[in-house]
């Protein structure tokens, strides 16, 4: 075969790896922004537990309420709100309990990682309910048309704690943990607050609130920069 054919058989080859690579990429995709397609979601991101320890002091006054953890996932979402004082923990197994089916008699505010996939479902329906709710959600979801829908009229205001540093979740597949998962999330997450009455819309967590910082050695009670731009006397 002559040199130029091969080299135009390579090119080809070449084109369509690409077109094969390029589509698969498009089909991935699809599958996280499309939930008609083929392709197996799964919002099983666990909690841990410090992401409830970090902002345990605006969750404070409601350790002597009744609090609905509303997704259950592993279980044991309840057992570190209870850990950090909160008893009254409704936490009740799915699919027996199915949020959308399924609400207590009585509780005084949801406090929950909802899965992420069904988030419209899970505002509108809370929306409804109309009692407050602290939630885990991508930073993104305030950029949605339903998010802008459901409370840019509201007589009360989402607001925002912001985590220190990125929260990384747990993953299950089919209630099993996922082999080699080494928890470290791409996307970021806010606090979502409804009905709270933060002393202010939006928080920024600070390094003395967060356990992670403090574990890593980042936290320093009496940490002092110099000023680039200040000029010494």
């Amino acid at each position: 075969m002559p040199f130029s054919q091969i080299v135009m058989n390579r090119s080809k080859t070449n084109k369509l790896n690409k077109k094969k690579s390029h589509d698969n990429i498009d089909n991935k995709m699809t599958a996280i922004y499309h939930p008609n397609t083929q392709m197996v979601k799964h919002d099983s991101y666990m909690t841990p537990k410090y992401a409830w320890e970090n902002i345990k002091n605006y969750l404070a006054p409601y350790k002597d309420k009744v609090i609905w953890e509303a997704f259950y996932g592993d279980g044991k979402s309840a057992e570190y709100l209870r850990e950090l004082g909160m008893k009254n923990v409704i936490h009740n197994p799915y699919p027996e309990y199915d949020f959308f089916k399924y609400q207590p008699d009585h509780f005084d505010i949801t406090i929950t990682n909802i899965p992420f996939s069904k988030s419209k479902e899970v505002l509108t329906r809370l929306k409804e309910i109309d009692k407050p709710f602290c939630l885990i959600m991508p930073t993104a979801k305030m950029n949605t048309q339903y998010f802008r829908k459901l409370f840019e009229d509201s007589e009360n205001p989402i607001q925002i704690i912001i985590p220190r540093k990125r929260i990384h979740f747990k993953k299950l597949v089919d209630g099993k943990p996922v082999d080699k998962w080494k928890s470290a999330c791409c996307f970021d997450c806010f606090y979502y607050c409804y009905k709270m009455n933060l002393p202010r819309d939006i928080i920024w967590l600070k390094d003395s609130e967060c356990v992670e910082m403090k574990k890593k050695g980042n936290h320093k009670s009496n940490r002092s920069k110099k000023d680039p731009n200040a000029t010494e006397n």
